[in-house]
This record gives structure tokens, C-alpha cells and sequence, in this order.
């Protein structure tokens, strides 16, 4: 008896307001949620977490050209200072609400019931990215096990794949050095061998006629798939074990990329091309709006990543310290894979004897077309082409377990009681639904569509998105409630420069970034090709779709609730009554007043007879009590 009675007083008690009336009618069926929902095992698992999800295939493919294109190391300017203004503070705002709440992107706007409509518009973002997203990984995937041969398949002509066109882009020495290749009206081996043979984008007309299925990406789509839902089986138990592998490893390969192109006849050429400063681009509006896009992307904010993996993590961790880690960390992996990149092209631009402005690209034309031609000059090419490409494949798998694991996280929060004892066969059911969405992308228009989704499906409705949850916790909910939270969690308040970035910098530039992206639009198309005017209707009802369902959300909260309209703006706008820290013990100062049972004037008295002693996280709490009657007395 005595041990049973041990057994009870260990067990977590859970609040009556997180809990269903069946579990309220029966002891043995108390649950503590946050337990029950999972937690970080290791204490570098959030950390590298985030740093792989932050870190992806934008820092090597989208910034060194944005940088040489924007004024070389002068774009590094406004780069550091949207970092400053915008990057940390939209970071530390998600993780705090995330880790304060141990919510999902759905179930954290208990915080304010009004903008739960932001919540499934994040989900529906972070849903179309992962389609497409994780095509591209197919197409590393790919690449990968193209390298694993004595010759690469893409380094001559005469193939079937090839044209007439086909040149085998190599300059021709003489006495006197490398003499320039005429490259007019000529078409790489890498090029053909990635428009021909990998996409065939020959045997589909345009985006209405994909054409067949490519079954060679089919399987490497299906890999693709099979390799994420194996990584977030167990959820960030076992994700945020791989990660100790995918978020490290390609830090090695890329020192391993650096200290090879460093090494190579003409790579200072391509280094200088990258970082010689041109200050007079400062005065264009263009390369501050491109340093915006650059710092908001790459950190992927909004889309929900942040907010779920720091909802798993413990009350107190110092994800204030982390926010700094990662950004900082972020940005200086940028400007590493920019030298990488460039000291490569560099020498691709010696032995062909052409500028390196006319070896330069962006995006997939980068990965899959110029870094694999400059492999071919290489000694060992094979050997360089699969270490590329599988730092490619490390980079691409975080940033994918991030947005399934939000997807996951944001439903099973939404129906605990009965998708979380589930939760594996829940992923495995997203994971077989998203690839049978993404089959089109692998028949021979695939392109066009993975084109269409990358330019709306997070544009301006990511953006939208981001103003609203700002506005919502800084405006709604409040900047000095916020505050406190974040004091009774962290043991300090934030200062002026996070206050004054939440409340004006920060939708201040996103709101420039969203005007701008409106009046500089144009539509889509991929090479030569131009999108008809029904894809780009398509594509703009798709980033649409994502801003409608805020006022959507909008309308079902203000008709939950009772009374006149104001009183049910008002009453929807207002906390949940169980909104606060998910753990009992963590519900300090004012929190415990939503607990059931706790009816002293005192709350934070109960709570300190209930658990034993002062901590300094109460010691906090009370001071948070403290300033609440403080700011009662002044406003009676």
C-alpha cells in the first residue's frame, strides 16, 4: 500500500483545464502533456536542430550570387544590419512563443484565439514548400548516384541525350596560356546532361503537358521520402539524433570544398569577383530590399520550424544565447559557402577563358549544372562531384525534417488524445500523401511546376503571415505581457533594441519588403520559357490562399464566441483561459490564478507550498506579481 501511495505522489498532476472530461472523471487517466508530447533527449538537440534547419541549400546556391550581383562585399552592409533589425528579433519572438507555450503553430494561439487563421496558413506554406522541396533533394539524390563512377556522365559529348549543340566547354592552351573559348550558340555537357536526361523537359510543350512520369526520379522521389519518415519516425527523439550527423557533416565537406578551390589556379580571380566591394550599389533601394529577402528566407522564419522545435524544449533553456548562436552562425556559413563556391568558379573561368560573370549562376543552375561542370576539371572528379552533392543531400534533409515535424507537431497538438499515440503512423500518412502530390513533379514538365510553387507558394503570404504574428503578440496581446513572459522564462526581460524591433523596425521592413515584391512583380518563367497567363492566375491564388485564411480564422473565432460584435472581437482576442506554461510547475506569478484549485489571492504562495522553496525563476515570478499590482494600483 505504502508503495502504491509512493507511485501516486510521483506522478505529474496535470491542470483540469488541459484535460477531457473523461480524464477529469478518472485518476488513472491523468496525462501530463509535455511529457507525454515529447521532449529534447540531448542537450545540443534544439541547437543543431536549428542550425540544419537555418543552414539549407539557400546558403550555398542563393547567396554568394545575391552577393556578387548586389555590390560584392559591400552587400555584406545592409546584409548584417537586416540581420540586426530583422533577422534576431522575428527569430527570438518565435522561439519564445514556441518554448513558453509548448505548442504548435495551431495550438500556441491560445495566446490570442483571433489570429489562429496565421496559424493554418503557416501550415499550408510550410506544406506546399515541403512537396517541393523535397524534389530537389530527389534530384541530389540523383546526382549522387550519377557520381558514383570512374567518368562522369555529364562530362562529354556524343551521348544520346546530346545535340549538336554540345560543346565540351574546356579551353585550349597554346604558348601563351588558356586562348578564350567562343561559347555562343553552344551548350555544356552539364547542361544538356540536366535539361535532357534528368528533366527530359524536351518531351513535355509547356506546363500544361507534363508529359510521363520520369520513373528514375520517381524512385529517387520515393528514397527521398522513405529517408525523412524514417528520421522523424519517432519525432525529435530520433530527428534530433540525426541531426548530430546532418547538421555537423557539412561543415567538413565544405572546409574540405574550401581548402581544394582556395588551392586551384584562378581562384583569387573568382574570390575577388565575389567579395570587391562596389559601395555605390548601397544607394540602390534594390540591394537592401535583396539583403531583406536574404536574411528572411534563409532563416526561415514564419514557417513554423522555429516555433515547433522550441516548443519541445524545457521551460528555461537559453534560447536567447541559441538565437545568437544560429543567426550569426547562419550568416558566417553564407559568406564560407560564397568563397567555396567562387574560388571554384574561379578557376572554371581560367580554363575556359571567359569572365567569371559568364560562369555564374544561381539556384539549380548553380548545383546542377556549373559546380558539376567545374568537377569535371577537377583530378578525382567523381570523388568531388559525390562529396558536393552529399553536403547538398545533408543540407536539403534538415530543413525537410523541420517542415514535416511542423506539420506533425501542429495537427497532433490540435487532436492529442487521438493522433498522438499515433504520431508514427500520422507522418507516415503525410509522408505517402505529400509524395503522391508531388509525382507531377517528376514527369518531364516537372520543372515548370516546381518553378511555379518556389515563386508563390511562400511570397508575399509568408510575409503576411510573419506582419500578422508580430503585430498580434506585440499589438493584441501586448509588448509588456510579452515581456513578462519571456522574464518569467528566461530570468530577464528583453531590452529596447528587441522592444523597439518587434514594435516598429521589424513590420516596418517586412511591410517595404511585401509593397515591394508587389510592385516589382513579375512572372515566372524558367529559361526561355514564359508561364501562360492561367499559371500565373494559379500561382497567385496560391499565395492568396495563405493570406485569406487569417480573416478566415478571423471569423470563425468572432463567431465562437457570445454577445455583440465588440464583445466578441474582444473576448476572441483575449488568451485562452489555459494559455501559459504547459507544466504545472512552471505556471508561476499570475499563471497559477488559471490553474484549478488555486483560489488564494496569493497564487504564487500555493504554488511555492505545493513544490518546496523559492527558486530564482520564482524569485522572478514574483517580481512579475509585483510590477502587475503595481501597474493595478496606478490605474485605479
Amino acid at each position: 500500500m505504502k508503495k502504491l501511495q509512493e507511485a501516486h505522489l510521483r506522478k505529474p498532476v496535470t491542470p483540469d483545464l488541459l484535460m477531457t472530461p473523461s480524464d477529469q472523471g478518472d485518476v488513472d487517466l491523468d496525462v501530463d502533456f509535455a511529457a507525454d508530447r515529447g521532449n529534447w533527449t540531448g542537450k545540443l538537440d534544439f541547437l543543431l536542430s536549428c542550425i540544419g534547419y537555418c543552414v539549407g541549400l539557400g546558403n550555398v546556391w542563393r547567396f554568394p550570387y545575391r552577393a556578387y550581383t548586389n555590390g560584392g562585399g559591400a552587400f555584406l552592409v545592409p546584409y548584417f544590419l537586416m540581420l540586426a533589425i530583422c533577422g534576431i528579433p522575428l527569430f527570438f519572438l518565435e522561439l519564445s512563443l514556441g518554448q513558453f507555450s509548448s505548442l504548435g503553430p495551431l495550438a500556441v494561439w491560445k495566446i490570442s484565439p483571433l489570429f489562429k487563421g496565421a496559424g493554418a496558413a503557416m501550415l499550408l506554406i510550410v506544406g506546399l514548400v515541403a512537396i517541393y522541396y523535397n524534389m530537389i533533394i530527389a534530384y541530389v539524390l540523383f546526382y549522387l548516384f550519377a557520381s558514383l563512377t570512374s567518368d562522369l556522365p555529364w562530362e562529354h559529348c556524343g551521348n544520346w541525350w546530346n545535340t549538336e549543340l554540345c560543346l565540351e566547354h574546356r579551353g585550349s592552351k597554346d604558348g601563351n596560356g588558356t586562348l578564350p573559348l567562343n561559347l555562343t550558340y553552344t551548350v555544356s555537357p552539364s547542361e544538356e546532361y540536366w535539361s535532357r536526361y534528368v528533366l527530359h523537359i524536351q518531351g513535355s510543350q509547356g506546363i500544361g503537358s507534363p508529359g510521363e512520369i520520369r520513373w528514375n526520379l520517381c524512385l529517387c522521389l520515393l528514397l527521398a521520402w522513405v529517408i525523412v519518415f524514417l528520421c522523424i519516425l519517432k519525432g525529435v527523439k530520433s530527428s534530433g539524433k540525426v541531426v548530430y550527423f546532418t547538421a555537423t557533416f557539412p561543415y567538413l565537406i565544405l572546409l574540405m570544398l574550401l581548402v581544394r578551390g582556395v588551392t586551384l589556379p584562378g581562384a583569387w580571380k573568382g574570390i575577388q569577383f565575389y567579395l570587391t566591394p562596389q559601395f555605390h550599389h548601397l544607394l540602390s533601394s534594390k540591394v537592401w530590399i535583396e539583403a531583406a529577402l536574404q536574411i528572411f528566407y534563409s532563416l526561415g522564419v514564419g514557417f513554423g520550424g522555429l516555433l515547433t522545435f522550441a516548443s519541445y524544449n524545457t521551460f528555461h533553456q537559453n534560447i536567447y544565447r541559441d538565437t545568437f548562436i544560429v543567426t550569426l552562425g547562419n550568416a558566417i556559413t553564407s559568406i564560407l559557402a560564397g568563397f567555396a563556391i567562387f574560388s571554384v568558379l574561379g578557376y572554371m573561368s581560367q580554363e575556359l577563358g571567359v569572365p567569371v560573370d559568364q560562369v555564374a549562376k544561381a539556384g539549380p543552375g548553380l548545383a546542377f549544372v556549373v559546380y558539376p561542370q567545374a568537377m569535371t576539371m577537377l583530378p578525382l572528379s567523381p570523388f568531388w562531384s559525390f562529396l558536393f552533392f552529399f553536403m547538398l543531400l545533408t543540407l536539403g534533409l534538415d530543413s525537410q525534417f523541420a517542415f514535416l515535424e511542423t506539420i506533425v507537431t501542429a495537427v497532433t497538438d490540435e487532436f492529442p488524445y487521438y493522433l498522438r499515440p499515433k504520431k508514427a503512423v500520422f507522418s507516415g500518412l503525410i509522408c505517402v500523401a505529400m509524395y503522391l502530390m508531388g509525382l507531377i513533379l517528376t514527369t518531364d514538365g516537372g520543372m515548370y511546376w516546381l518553378v511555379l510553387l518556389d515563386d508563390y507558394s511562400a511570397s508575399f503570404g509568408l510575409m503576411v503571415v510573419v506582419i500578422t504574428t508580430c503585430l498580434a503578440v506585440t499589438r493584441v496581446y501586448g509588448i509588456q505581457r510579452f515581456c513578462r513572459d519571456i522574464h518569467m522564462m528566461l530570468g530577464f526581460k528583453p531590452g529596447l533594441y528587441f522592444r523597439a524591433c518587434w514594435l516598429f523596425l521589424s513590420p516596418a521592413t517586412l511591410l517595404a519588403l511585401l509593397v515591394y515584391s508587389i510592385v516589382k512583380y513579375q512572372p515566372s518563367e524558367y529559361g526561355s520559357y514564359r508561364f501562360p497567363s492561367w499559371a500565373e492566375l494559379l500561382g497567385i491564388l496560391m499565395g492568396l490562399l495563405s493570406c485569406l485564411m487569417i480573416p478566415a480564422g478571423m471569423l470563425v473565432a468572432v463567431l465562437g464566441e457570445e454577445g455583440s460584435p465588440w464583445e466578441r472581437l474582444q473576448q476572441a482576442s483575449r488568451p485562452a483561459m489555459d494559455w501559459g506554461p504547459s507544466l504545472e510547475e512552471n505556471r508561476t506569478g499570475m499563471y497559477v490564478a488559471t490553474l484549478a484549485g488555486s483560489q488564494s489571492p496569493k497564487p504564487l504562495m500555493v504554488h511555492m507550498r505545493k513544490y518546496g522553496g523559492i527558486t530564482s525563476f520564482e524569485n522572478t515570478a514574483i517580481e512579475v506579481d509585483r510590477e502587475i499590482a503595481e501597474e493595478e494600483e496606478s490605474m485605479m
